[in-house]
């Protein structure tokens, strides 16, 4: 039997921990979310898949799953990203840019989920990708979204 090479994906992709830090504070300041507990987890398709089904139903590998851990407008903010590394590899090949960026956008999305945005309805997903803007646009990165 041959060798099987099991990669994490953090051995897939580097993440870059000072750089998430900063985009995690640039976005926590900017909704005005100074005290906050946030953990991140950066997981491969069957991790994402799992959650995805167990928590929201959907059967299929997702970007980024958000679990607020607070209540909406509580003093403190905390709560969990579970971010998809290989979704973002194949989006980032897809769309013809890096996957960092992709990450990235995965992270500030996450983020303003916990910061009470949501996507469900048109108006409320424009709203959202304007903050995403904003945010690329703060931190130096291009428009991806």
């Amino acid at each position: 039997m041959g060798k099987i090479a099991i990669a994490t994906p953090q051995e897939i992709v580097a993440v870059d921990r000072r750089r998430v830090r900063e985009i995690v504070r640039a976005v926590l300041d900017g909704e005005g979310a100074a005290d906050a507990e946030i953990s991140l987890a950066f997981v491969d398709n069957p991790t994402i898949h799992t959650l995805n089904k167990r928590y929201l139903d959907h059967d299929e590998p997702t970007d980024v799953l958000s679990f607020p851990l607070s209540e909406p407008h509580a003093k403190r903010l905390a709560g969990e990203l579970v971010i998809g590394v290989e979704v973002a590899q194949v989006q980032a090949l897809e769309r013809g840019h890096d996957v960092q960026q992709e990450l990235v956008l995965y992270v500030i999305h996450g983020l303003l989920h916990l910061c009470g945005y949501d996507d469900k309805s048109d108006e409320a997903a424009a709203e959202m990708r304007r903050r995403e803007r904003h945010y690329l646009q703060e931190l130096g990165l291009p428009d991806i979204v």
